[in-house]
């Protein structure tokens, strides 16, 4: 993706470019810490596909988040939601979100703890 990219410049081809005015779709959900894979095995024809697009397929090899992904091919993480739900769409991807979200544990808990190595 170097050829996308310069130094002094920054990105040659603005995200609107790249992903032709859309935003992430609401229907799939998608956040930093979803987790991408390339599906083995799908026969990848190329049309409609984007350099961008491309570079997602090789990388997703093996699960990569999609803050992986926009480090990667360096573009923001709104541009890799649309193109990975491009490849969702295409059947060429399966993502998996964080099973649950992450909580606080409660005071009580942190009390205890605290207790607990205050004794020691």
């Amino acid at each position: 993706m170097s050829e996308w990219y310069d130094e002094a410049a920054g990105p040659l081809v603005r995200p609107y470019a790249i992903t032709r005015g859309r935003i992430p779709a609401s229907d799939v959900t998608l956040d930093v810490a979803t987790q991408v894979m390339a599906l083995q095995g799908t026969k990848r024809d190329g049309v409609g596909l984007t350099p961008e697009h491309t570079a997602i397929l090789d990388l997703c090899a093996r699960p990569l988040s999609i803050a992986e992904i926009a480090v990667h091919v360096q573009v923001p993480i709104a541009v890799v939601k649309v193109l990975c739900g491009d490849l969702i769409e295409r059947g060429e991807v399966i993502v998996r979100s964080p099973s649950q979200p992450m909580q606080a544990p409660d005071r009580q808990l942190l009390q205890a703890v605290l207790d607990g190595l205050s004794k020691l």
